[in-house]
């Protein structure tokens, strides 16, 4: 069996706060996209929907975990790299991979003499 490991695409590294209005600002970003399908679409409009009647479901449900869960719900069953790009584009990074120059192999090493030509 292959070893596929799904990366979590909805982690942040910020505050409660900041970590709520990335959140807010990726679904608005999807909500907007072309590429989302139209019924993925309907899953935050509808937990919006229940927090302004919240008669519809029966039993002690609460809003916020409704909302919250729809979110969710949303975000995860959109495309990954329309996801991903969304969250580059709120998080103004570039896509790409950090490379830390410290951790250099010998394989890696070009040992070269600099010439001045003047």
């Amino acid at each position: 069996m292959p070893d596929t490991k799904k990366s979590p695409i909805t982690t942040y590294k910020g505050g409660f706060f900041s970590d709520l209005a990335n959140r807010i600002k990726l679904v608005l970003r999807l909500l907007g996209d072309r590429r989302v399908s139209p019924l993925l679409k309907a899953i935050p409009v509808g937990s919006l929907v229940y927090l302004l009647f919240p008669d519809i479901a029966p039993g002690p449900i609460d809003d916020a975990a409704i909302i919250w869960l729809g979110l969710y719900l949303f975000v995860e069953l959109c495309p990954i790299e329309v996801v991903e790009e969304h969250m580059r584009a709120i998080a103004g990074t570039l896509p790409g991979q950090w490379h830390d120059p410290q951790d250099t192999s010998e394989d890696e090493i070009i040992d070269a003499e600099f010439k001045d030509e003047q």
